[in-house]
């Protein structure tokens, strides 16, 4: 289950006493000032923007988990500049319901966090993110891909690669397969739309053909009925169809099976790459590929989230939220204090950007700081470090094949250079 507020802040205020670190906020490595200045530094509050309704709420559990998860190793490690790390959660919902996201950004800027978590979509993303980094306050998220979004704020960053990566990932996919005529079933949203453009791009480069879903053939969303956009679609006899949608994927998927399409020429992406062993009959996905942006989480790291939370399915994103909220913490320790500016100014480092001694642990990374080193943090999500869009210079992307019970199993990962804008 998903820890409540309530218990996250009761459990870091109870831990939070008589801890003093010693931070090392300077390039220079300077000791004494930093660890006088954190002595006045307020507790770094985490928000998260995170869906926990709405049809993205499968990946609110291990986003979440991700994390409570680094919440709980950093204060374990002593917290940061001194106090426990204390975590509010909201929810964002999705673009259908924005105001949900609008009143929990409210709600969390009130609260005075620092560092807001999420959002998943990156339409939700685009509704709120002015007010957050008008705000003076960073906004991480794990897992928005739109390409409108690099460079967008110097608030603004993210652990997951844009759509030029996952996009180009995906096409050399498909073709790779073999195909040539490729079919789209795309809905009208920022996400759908962006990773439309990249995968038309490449696979045309590499001399295929979009024969639907090209622009203005986009569906609307909140359809209740996607009939006439198969129908539609499969009139162009493609070899290979690309679902790019969200929960409208479990009405598209059984128009396609009734309609004859052999399942092992689909094709899905993050955001409908998950488990629907509950949804469909056995066999329905069988042999379907779908991509998820990150590094497919290690057996060590999986357990640790089950640990959090038992009924975890998917991990879908948990180590780019993970990732997030130990840059952050490790941000503010280099930068000696807990406020939304100072943080910013040390994400990119932290990362890497600056090269520096390579650390795996928020633990290690404080030791190294102290030492006067620069870091580069390398997580569990096997990015690179932030680039001058704050993009991840480099990515993986996991490649997935959906087995007999319609859940995805991970097959490979394929690395991805993430061009800056």
């Amino acid at each position: 289950m998903i820890r409540s507020t309530n218990a996250l802040r009761a459990a870091a205020l109870a831990g939070a006493v008589a801890l003093v670190l010693t931070a090392c906020g300077s390039d220079d490595g300077g000791g004494s000032d930093e660890t006088d200045a954190s002595a006045d530094a307020s507790p770094l509050i985490i928000g998260t923007l995170l869906p926990q309704t709405g049809t993205l709420a499968y990946l609110g559990p291990p986003e979440i988990a991700g994390v409570e998860l680094a919440v709980q190793e950093i204060n374990e490690a002593g917290g940061v500049l001194g106090a426990d790390v204390e975590v509010e959660n909201a929810d964002s919902s999705d673009a259908d319901h924005a105001e949900v996201a609008t009143q929990s950004v409210t709600d969390l800027l009130s609260k005075d966090v620092q560092v807001i978590i999420g959002a998943a979509s990156s339409s939700v993303t685009l509704n709120v993110v002015d007010d957050i980094t008008g705000a003076e306050v960073v906004q991480i998220s794990p897992a928005n891909t739109a390409t409108s979004l690099s460079g967008y704020s110097p608030f603004y960053f993210r652990t997951a690669p844009p759509d030029t990566v996952q996009g180009a990932a995906l096409a050399n996919l498909i073709t790779g397969d073999g195909h040539s005529n490729i079919g789209i079933l795309v809905f009208n949203d920022d996400y759908g739309t962006s990773l439309r453009d990249v995968v038309k791009a490449t696979v045309e480069e590499a001399g295929a053909t979009v024969t639907y879903g090209n622009a203005g053939e986009e569906f609307d969303p909140a359809a209740s009925s996607f009939s006439g956009d198969v129908t539609a679609l499969l009139a162009t006899s493609p070899d290979a169809i690309v679902i790019l949608a969200f929960e409208q994927t479990k009405l598209i998927i059984p128009e396609l099976i009734a309609a004859g399409v052999d399942p092992t020429t689909l094709y899905l992406v993050d955001g409908n790459t998950a488990d629907y062993s509950a949804d469909f009959e056995p066999g329905t996905l069988e042999g379907a590929q779908g991509t998820i942006p990150g590094a497919f989480p290690s057996t060590e790291f999986q357990a640790k989230l089950k640990e959090l939370n038992p009924d975890l399915t998917d991990y879908a994103y948990a180590p780019e939220s993970y990732d997030a909220t130990i840059l952050a913490a490790l941000a503010a320790v280099k930068g000696g204090g807990t406020d939304g500016p100072t943080i910013q100014e040390n994400l990119a480092s932290v990362s890497g950007a600056d090269g520096g001694t390579e650390v795996s642990t928020f633990a290690d990374g404080v030791a190294a700081l102290e030492a006067g080193d620069d870091i580069h943090y390398v997580g569990q999500a096997g990015t690179g470090s932030f680039n001058e869009d704050n993009d991840p210079s480099s990515a993986s992307i996991g490649v997935y094949k959906f087995d007999a019970s319609n859940k995805p199993v991970f097959v490979k990962g394929q690395e991805g250079e993430v061009p800056e804008s």
